[in-house]
């Protein structure tokens, strides 16, 4: 069947390389030497990258930073004055989380990415004491990129970065040694900045989407592939002789109308007398088919095997995984219940439901309780009175292989005990 609903894929069906520009703010953080300040938001950050997606979820990135940090003003009036410039280069890994944490089940417009990563870096003072130093430094960055799709090649995004230099052996102002007791200065992660951009994203190539907003879900058959896959569902999900199974599942095809029939399509005998059940006018007493199916004597004891038939669960009421709605080749079960009660006022049965061992051990205990409720409630309706029945949820049934399939259906069922 998955052969049958699979569709044709192309090799790369998302484009993967995108070019990144941004301009903004930054802001030294530490060291600052005594009597500098630096503004809060200074406009004086440049950065461009190419990003290059290995899926939908993961990639790579390098980019270039660079600019100048100043000192803060207010009113004309201005702290220790310093103007220092900076480049860095970084490799870094991407996360698109809009991908991993589907986005797409509220927004298709709105993304989210995580890098980070490592590399060089230089810090150049050109006032103060260290106006005609470099500092040589390492860098070790992380930040997060909201994106807002403008258009099948762009978005519009913004990006909040924090950035450590190590070795870093001034202050950003230029003023100060960090450790004049260590000569070359090469000590830590020292230096703290961060930058806030605003800017655009292009992407490159000829695909529909780029893996930022790619969604494997929305790949779609052409016309012709869609009419096969839905003539080739249809003739599976036909049901030739309307016992409730489904062809492709359906054991015997061709079972009479009306007749009591298993999970997999199979006519039932439940006396196995050699008389099918929706012929044999006592389902649980076996007997000859010129007294069609019943015995040549009445048998007194008919509740007992009437019991017998219940208790040993012979009869049974089936369900679709996680389901408590029966399902309709098995509710025949529940009407020779009905049946026999209505004949036998003196007996009282309690209704069992189970499930089957996959999903949560709580939550089966109630889906076995509603599987029991449903059959009560149909036993009700045919006019059984409701004193006479009972119902309770047994939970998981152990006793089959978990691991196959059919087992794990005919755990999935309601069964009988007569009381």
């Amino acid at each position: 069947m998955a052969g049958a609903l699979a569709f044709g894929t192309q090799a790369q069906e998302f484009d993967k390389w995108s070019l990144e520009v941004g301009g903004g703010f930054n802001k030294p953080m530490a060291p600052i030497g005594r009597n500098f300040l630096s503004p809060t938001l200074n406009l004086g950050h440049i950065e461009v990258g190419a990003r290059y997606m290995f899926n939908e979820k993961f990639g790579l990135k390098l980019d270039y930073g660079f600019g100048s940090m100043r000192e803060a003003r207010s009113d004309g009036a201005s702290t220790g004055s310093f103007d220092t410039k900076y480049f860095r280069a970084n490799l870094q890994g991407v996360a698109n989380i809009g991908r991993i944490m589907n986005f797409e089940s509220f927004t298709r417009s709105f993304g989210l990415l995580l890098h980070g990563g490592a590399g060089i870096g230089n810090v150049n003072p050109e006032e103060n004491t260290f106006s005609d130093f470099t500092d040589n430094v390492y860098t070790i960055m992380f930040g997060v990129t909201p994106q807002l799709k403008l258009s099948k090649n762009i978005s519009l995004v913004g990006d909040i970065s924090t950035i450590l230099n190590g070795r870093q052996t001034v202050t950003w102002d230029g003023s100060t040694a960090i450790r004049p007791d260590i000569d070359n200065g090469f000590f830590g992660a020292n230096g703290t900045w961060w930058t806030g951009t605003i800017g655009l994203q292009f992407y490159l190539g000829k695909n529909e989407e780029h893996a930022d907003w790619y969604i494997a879900a929305d790949k779609y058959a052409t016309k012709e592939e869609l009419a096969s896959q839905i003539n080739g569902i249809k003739d599976m999900l036909k049901d030739s002789d309307g016992d409730g199974v489904p062809d492709y599942l359906d054991k015997e095809p061709n079972t009479p109308v009306g007749a009591r029939v298993n999970s997999m399509g199979t006519t039932m005998d439940s006396d196995g007398d050699g008389t099918p059940d929706h012929m044999d006018k006592c389902p649980f007493l076996p007997g000859p088919a010129s007294t069609g199916g019943c015995p040549v004597e009445e048998v007194k004891e008919q509740v007992d095997f009437f019991r017998r038939a219940l208790n040993d669960g012979y009869v049974n009421v089936y369900y679709a995984f996680d389901s408590s709605k029966p399902l309709a080749y098995s509710t025949s079960a529940a009407n020779y219940v009905s049946n026999f009660l209505m004949k036998n006022p003196g007996v009282s049965v309690e209704v069992k439901g189970y499930a089957d061992e996959l999903g949560p051990e709580d939550y089966n205990m109630r889906l076995s309780e509603s599987r029991a409720k449903a059959v009560y409630d149909l036993l009700i309706a045919t006019g059984v009175d409701a004193s006479r029945l009972s119902y309770k949820g047994y939970g998981e049934d152990t006793s089959v292989d978990k691991s196959s399939a059919d087992a794990r259906q005919m755990a999935r069922r309601a069964s009988f005990e007569v009381k």
